[in-house]
């Protein structure tokens, strides 16, 4: 699971980086925000995880893991779309910012959980 993490975050790395170069070249920083939390949510708070999985095996084996992979990956860009058409105009998207937010801070607590339940010093 760990690796899988590290991999995706990799992948949400260059969309941030592309979508920062993007609103560089264009002198248009709306998307700003989806810029920020691609980086946070994606690439950062993923590669973290994704090192603890794999430092931490027995939470990396845990149910606990694999409902957070998944969540996290289906919120975040279902966030980052509704945001993305939020921030253009489409205010009908707002909800989809709001599920996917709600997935995504969900699947987040699910990893504390599991952080705290199986990340412990080897006895």
């Amino acid at each position: 699971m760990g690796i899988k993490l590290i991999k995706i975050s990799a992948v949400y790395f260059a969309l941030g980086a592309v979508l920062g170069m993007y609103m560089s070249m264009s002198h248009t920083f709306n998307l700003t925000p989806v810029h920020a939390h691609i980086n946070l949510l994606g690439w950062t708070a993923l590669t973290l995880a994704g090192l603890i999985y794999h430092l931490f095996p027995k939470a990396s084996e845990s149910s606990l893991a694999k409902i957070h992979f998944w969540g996290h990956n289906i919120g975040l860009p279902v966030m980052m779309l509704g945001l993305t058409l939020f921030v253009y105009g489409h205010e009908q998207f707002e909800p989809a910012i709001a599920v996917g937010a709600t997935i995504t801070v969900i699947s987040i607590l699910i990893f504390v959980v599991n952080v705290l339940k199986n990340v412990k010093t080897e006895e």
